[in-house]
């Protein structure tokens, strides 16, 4: 169960923020929800959007713009957190790309972080048994997007779970966390030092072990200044290519990493989302 913190009015449907106590990370989570009024059927589609690092729930639901397309198409959208909160949990001060704010979507094994940092055992678990109680979801048209982290957990957690997220997109996303300096700290501090148990939260690895059946969308601006150092889309692109993985990767001349490049896009992965989720 959760609490309805706050509902809003917004093109003909409803922008809700929740809150509820959650078993994964010990802690009280929230998260936010687009629902579309429904017309002619019961139930909708859902698209989960995985935010990056120093986000909440808010971020996506206040800068992507969204809520247009996703009322069109009759698609229910959550963003939840990117990681637990709270005077208990722990925390790296003055460490934007650690800690509160950027759990990296998995289950961390070393101490402290092993008690509340369990992301992915929330987003696969907890966060989807709450979406199906508490709205009108059909769960068998679930997918997955989100922004630089976020899209490194919406690439990772459909590549280990296609089964739960149909279909998945990623803006800007880190693809290969055990070669760049954001995911090796954070895989080293979460997982422990050996780097053997880091490939499984590595969406260049995954895909070559086990391509998706669906096909991936990614799109990057040129202009991002994590580029080249922390996002290396090639490496996705190329382990894609030796799997037979379906991707469509889109260089997008002179964007950046904002969520001015995510909202110039955000329609064209809701409508591909839809596509997919309802055809």
């Amino acid at each position: 169960m959760a609490d309805l913190v706050s509902e809003t009015r917004c093109f003909g449907g409803s922008q809700r923020t929740y809150e509820h106590r959650s078993d994964s990370c010990g802690c009280a989570m929230r998260l936010a929800a687009y629902v579309p009024d429904l017309l002619e059927s019961a139930t909708a589609p859902v698209l989960v959007y995985l935010s990056g690092l120093t986000c909440t729930e808010e971020n996506a639901t206040t800068k992507a713009g969204f809520q247009r397309v996703a009322a069109e198409l009759g698609l229910i959208v959550v963003a939840p957190d990117t990681s637990p909160r709270g005077d208990h949990v722990p925390d790296a001060e003055d460490e934007y790309d650690f800690g509160k704010g950027a759990g990296f979507y998995l289950d961390a094994t070393e101490e402290p972080w092993c008690e509340n940092y369990r992301m992915k055992s929330y987003v696969t678990g907890e966060l989807l048994r709450l979406i199906e109680g508490e709205l009108p979801a059909d769960m068998a048209r679930v997918g997955i997007t989100g922004h630089s982290m976020g899209g490194h957990g919406a690439l990772t957690l459909h590549l280990k779970n296609p089964e739960l997220f149909k279909t998945v997109s990623a803006f800007a996303p880190i693809v290969a966390p055990t070669e760049v300096p954001w995911g090796q700290k954070a895989l080293s501090r979460y997982l422990g030092e050996d780097p053997s148990r880091w490939a499984a939260y590595d969406a260049s690895r995954l895909v070559r072990e086990a391509p998706s059946a669906a096909e991936i969308l990614v799109d990057q601006g040129t202009a991002d200044n994590f580029l080249e150092e922390q996002l290396r889309p090639h490496l996705f692109e190329e382990a894609c290519r030796e799997s037979g993985q379906k991707l469509t990767l889109r260089m997008q001349e002179g964007y950046d990493h904002s969520y001015y490049f995510v909202s110039t896009f955000i329609e064209d992965h809701l409508r591909w989302h839809a596509e997919r989720l309802t055809g």
